[in-house]
């Protein structure tokens, strides 16, 4: 372990790593619970689960070529991402508005500011601003380096 050409080196299955770090940071501390922590920090649970926002299992990806990506995605009023899947795990955050999430074969789902979401993985969606103001993601990847975490229909 240690930096490489100023990347973080990772061991084999390491991604695993990140998928508690993310966890961490969307449950507010799974090996902490608050009492652990200093009396001026607050840890707040946004969500634990198991599976994705589509009721699938959740898996890591299998690589020894780690990479994750965290972007915001913007999507004005009456805006759409269009329909499309992620070969690897994703998982959001709504920073502003309210995510409209349609999944092919599922109930349509709804996220509001503050929620944490787990995407689906190969499975094709597609989001949705139905409101009045802008939505703001923020999302994680965890994939593989030099291929793609989402793919266009």
């Amino acid at each position: 372990e240690g930096f490489v050409n100023g990347r973080t080196r990772m061991i084999p299955n390491s991604l695993r790593l990140f998928a508690v770090t993310v966890t961490v940071v969307f449950s507010g501390g799974v090996f902490a619970g608050e009492a652990d922590y200093k009396a001026q920090v607050k840890s707040t649970m946004l969500l634990q689960t198991d599976t994705t926002a589509a009721g699938q299992p959740i898996r890591y990806l299998p690589t020894d070529k780690p990479e994750v990506t965290v972007r915001i995605v913007e999507i004005p009023p009456g805006g759409e991402t269009g329909w499309h899947t992620h070969p690897v795990p994703g998982y959001g955050y709504i920073l502003s508005g309210q995510l409209t999430l349609e999944v092919e074969g599922k109930k349509t789902l709804t996220f509001d500011s503050g929620q944490a979401v787990i995407e689906s993985v190969d499975l094709l969606h597609n989001g949705k601003n139905l409101g009045t103001k802008p939505l703001k993601i923020l999302a994680f990847f965890t994939g593989e380096a030099g291929k793609p975490h989402t793919i266009k229909k």
